[in-house]
């Protein structure tokens, strides 16, 4: 592998002319299937219609399947290819558990963040880096995105191609599709799946991944890999499970797509002034001049406006509420949750990425370590309990989205608390006390 990258890199230069100096036109904008949207969102659109009659009952996994077969020849898929792909599948309860118990949603920022930072991932990172330096300057260059965040995206992704995942990618969505509150997102990445194989793009054997059905170095589902995969090296394979240009190349693409670029910051940890009104922090958008007006100034007490163009526009997050750190995130950062719809993903690659390229990465602002994160049985809790009292969460799920935290915010609001919308144990029991 270390022989075919130092080959490919030695034909760098002749291959970059080749490079689009910007994404291609047709895939500007992610299609709406190209990543799973936000759990909360999903798990709206699976959602029956009340219709006041019994649910249906619940149909086998074998007579799911064969009813799905008919779905893929309607949308082309070669009876061939079904005939291989489809035969032998089983229902996998794991992947059920796993969804369930996302670390991202599951712990607490600053712990998902310590893990993600480790000593070992930071280290191993810069490594990552110097070794494949020329490849991803050259590809972040032609893209418009940081070579450092992508980095720290192989990194998070799969500890830089360490931990790529042994689940049979057909087989863990098939589960997703035939059950449960992803069914939507599951039948069209097995779709997705199966066109891979059909297309004679990878062999049926490769499409071994995560839990999630996410396949290769930096973990593209199937509409990703068929949106945005890049054939770098051009030698006709679009090959993000072991060819390292293009895993880089696919990833720049999908980020630029997104709309990263590499002229504007991720974000920066900012310090809030005394009284600020914490609901404006989560969705509001302001120029960053204008965040420096209302008193905001940047972690270490330097001043905002100087230091970053003073019209580019962001919105200030605060994970761990108003008792945490505050950071201040502009479009890139949103580009990166088109990877991850979690906030602690997001400050995660931010920090990670800066921390391997040199340019800090610590957080300033203590967490407070001593809030404990709520199971998902609390979680849900947590929303049934929004939901009685009139402030709609959307599904009573257990994963804390936008839907979630914008009625806790209006709860928050009406009982004379910080409109901070972070869920807290102390939290749910005053709610629940009141």
């Amino acid at each position: 592998m270390r022989q075919a990258l130092l080959s490919v890199i030695a034909a760098m230069t002749c291959l970059h002319a080749a490079l689009p100096a910007t994404p291609p036109t047709a895939s500007a904008k992610p299609a709406s299937s190209a990543k799973p949207a936000s759990s909360a969102q999903t798990a709206a659109s699976a959602q029956p219609a009340s219709s006041g009659q019994p649910k249906a009952a619940e149909p086998t996994f074998a007579r799911w399947l064969t009813g799905f077969r008919q779905t893929a020849l309607d949308a082309g898929i070669s009876a061939a290819t079904l005939d291989t792909a489809l035969t032998g599948l089983k229902p996998v309860p794991r992947v059920f558990e796993l969804q369930d118990n996302q670390p991202e949603f599951a712990k607490g920022p600053w712990a998902y963040i310590d893990s993600a930072l480790s000593e070992q991932r930071v280290s191993k990172g810069r490594q990552k880096f110097q070794d494949n330096r020329i490849a991803l300057e050259v590809i972040g260059n032609a893209y418009s995105v940081a070579p450092s965040v992508m980095t720290a995206i192989w990194g998070l992704e799969t500890s830089y191609g360490a931990v790529m995942g042994n689940f049979d990618t057909v087989e863990v969505l098939a589960n997703f599709a035939w059950k449960g509150r992803r069914t939507a997102f599951g039948r069209s990445q097995l779709l997705g799946a199966l066109k891979i194989i059909d297309n004679g793009y990878a062999p049926r054997s490769k499409l071994r991944g995560s839990w999630a059905g996410a396949m290769g170095h930096t973990q593209f589902i199937p509409t990703t890999y068929l949106a945005y995969a890049i054939d770098h090296d051009q030698d006709g394979q679009r090959d993000i499970w072991s060819t390292l240009p293009d895993v880089f190349a696919s990833t720049a693409n999908y980020l630029a797509a997104s709309g990263y670029n590499k002229a504007n910051p991720v974000g920066v940890e900012v310090v809030l002034p005394a009284g600020f009104d914490y609901a404006l922090t989560g969705t509001t958008r302001r120029a960053l001049v204008e965040w420096a007006a209302a008193g905001v100034v940047a972690g270490n007490a330097a001043p905002l406006v100087g230091r970053y163009d003073p019209n580019l526009r962001g919105r200030i997050i605060v994970p761990a509420g108003a008792r945490g750190p505050a950071f201040l995130v502009f479009g890139n950062f949103e580009a990166i949750l088109k990877y991850n719809r979690s906030t602690s993903y997001g400050l995660a690659v931010m920090l990670l990425s800066q921390k391997i390229a040199g340019t800090g990465g610590d957080v300033i602002q203590p967490w407070p370590r001593d809030d404990r994160p709520l199971s998902l049985a609390e979680r849900k809790q947590l929303q049934q309990a929004l939901a009685d009292r009139g402030f709609d969460p959307g599904p009573v799920d257990g994963i804390i989205g936008s839907g979630t935290r914008r009625a806790l915010r209006r709860w928050q609001i009406s009982a004379g608390l910080p409109a901070d919308g972070y869920a807290s144990a102390k939290l749910l029991s005053l709610l629940l006390a009141r």
